[in-house]
């Protein structure tokens, strides 16, 4: 099997805000829209970010069609943890969960967006045991 893309879709009740808040403090550029649908892409990553609206006509299976956003976690790797923190810190955005490190050597803080998308940056600093 030959992957050519990929993509992760999120049902939200309005896509045009969650692109609004990834393009505004994340960087995301809009690949493509419709009512209801719109597509990101970031510079940095291999995948799409998709936000669709719930309830969506062409959303397949139907079983999907009227769930929406809940207990997802979007999570980007980052060189510099603590001046992103700063950085969305200084644009206003509300941090969901503030900065710490795990004994694992996961460093990370959470925002989240307007429609309740967790996203997640981390930094490793390290293996266990390690210090970084």
């Amino acid at each position: 099997m030959q992957i050519t893309g990929a993509a992760i879709s999120i049902n939200v009740a309005d896509p045009a805000a969650s692109a609004a808040f990834v393009t505004r403090h994340f960087g995301f550029t809009e690949v493509m829209s419709a009512d209801g649908f719109v597509s990101l892409a970031h510079k940095d990553l291999g995948f799409n970010l998709v936000y669709l609206r719930t309830g969506l006509a062409s959303l397949q299976p139907e079983s999907l069609k009227q769930q929406s956003v809940a207990g997802l976690l979007v999570a980007f790797e980052v060189t510099d943890i603590a001046a992103e923190y700063d950085r969305l810190r200084n644009d206003g955005v509300e941090i969901t969960t503030e900065l710490q490190t795990e004994p694992w050597g996961e460093r990370f803080f959470q925002v989240t967006d307007p429609n309740g998308v967790i996203l997640q940056l981390v930094q490793w600093m390290g293996k266990p045991g390690e210090q970084g």
